[in-house]
Formats: structure tokens, sequence, C-alpha cells
């Protein structure tokens, strides 16, 4: 599942500042999933917007609607007959799905009201952990289904490092699981031991610390 968050209120004021009439569109995708870009969050953007806007001379129109998802155009029938009639589209969605509005809507900017973070697994409602960096060369099958790319600070496609602590955490960070210390014990229970001795060739890979996001909404049950 994709994993977005909110960006900064005052971002996205910033962004529809220019125009009157805005139609905020939720995808019923991964970003209502992962608690982000359905109906009710648009519907509570909306209304902080509506807010920070209350008292002043602005007359902006900020309406809310939500499709099923935001990167398939069959469900677009009845939003292309609503996007017309704004100045602008405020997307909820993925980068992806604000991509695919921007092509089908040429002649209106399209402005994500969300930032795409990474693509994981839900831990608990409204937590959600990264799993998977997208890197087009999947070796899930050799490595017990752990990723060496996100689950590895190094992003080591041939491990472990000589940082590995004798009980089996990161140098990195020695409240994180060492990721080939995992991957030895999955595949020691799978009679499979043998992959770790196939050398693979080494990338190049930047911040691979693993990603997680708590919704703002949930951030004081999980950080006590």
């Amino acid at each position: 599942m994709i994993i977005g968050e909110r960006k900064p209120l005052e971002e996205i004021q910033d962004m529809i500042k220019d125009y009157s009439k805005i139609l905020n569109v939720g995808c019923g995708g991964c970003t209502s999933i992962c608690l982000a870009g359905g109906q009710k969050e648009v519907d509570q953007l909306n209304a902080e917007l509506k807010k920070s806007l209350k008292g002043g001379d602005s007359s902006t129109q900020i309406d809310s609607f939500t499709i099923e998802r935001q990167c398939n155009a069959d469900f677009f029938s009845e939003l292309d007959q609503m996007v017309a009639e704004y100045d602008a589209v405020l997307s909820m969605a993925c980068g992806a799905g604000v991509q695919f509005l921007a092509e089908r809507y040429q002649d209106k900017p399209v402005l994500p009201a969300l930032n795409t973070v990474f693509v994981g697994v839900d831990r608990e409602i409204g937590w959600y952990e990264e799993n998977c960096r997208t890197c087009g060369d999947c070796v899930l099958g050799e490595t017990g289904g752990i990723c060496p790319v996100t689950r590895c600070a190094k992003g080591l496609f041939n491990g472990p490092c000589g940082g590995t602590t004798l009980d089996g955490k990161c140098e990195v960070n020695s409240e994180v699981p060492c990721a080939w210390y995992e991957i030895y014990e999955r595949l020691k229970k799978q009679d499979r031991l043998g992959n770790i001795l196939k050398i693979k060739t080494a990338r190049e890979w930047e911040n691979q610390t693993q990603r997680s996001v708590i919704q703002e909404a949930f951030k004081e049950r999980y950080t006590k």
C-alpha cells in the first residue's frame, strides 16, 4: 500500500491562495486506507481551510468529492463533469494520482495536499511501516521475504556488514534489528542458508533508514 501524509496546512493554504473556487478530491484507494486522503480527511482539511479563511475578505469556495481511485480512469466520469466549474483541483491522492489528474485536466492547476512517503504495511490503526523501496529488482525470494534494501540501513544486497551486534541489532541504531540477522534466521528455519552465499552485484543506495508514519490523530497513542 502507498502511504501518504498530509502536507502542513500553511503549505496548502499557500498553494490555493490565488484561486477562488477549489475542488478538493479524495481517493478511496491507498490514501483512504492509510487515513490520509479519504472522504473523512477531505472534509477535515476543508473545514480547517474554511476556518482559516473565516473573518477575512476571502470569498474562496472549497468543495469536496471523492472517487474510488485517482490512479484509474474508469472512476473519473463524475469528476469529469465537475472539474470545469473550478479554478483549481486539490488532490488528496498519492503522487501517482496527482499526476494522473494533472494529465487528464491539463487546463486546471492540480495541487497535491499530501506527501507520498513510502510503500508499506499496517502495523496498527494509523501506524504504517515501510517495507518496499520499489527498487525494481526484487530479491525477496532469496532473502526469506525480508527486504534488505528497505530493512538494512546500508541497503546491502550481500550482508551482513561487520557492524551487526551480538544480539542481532544494527550498529546504526541499537533498537533496530539487523535485517541480515533476521534474513539468516528466516532462511535457517527454511533450510535455505545457501542463499546467503550467492553474491549479488553491489549497488549504490542512499537514505536507507526504514521510515514509518503515524497519522497525527494517532500519535499520542503510539508515542507514549
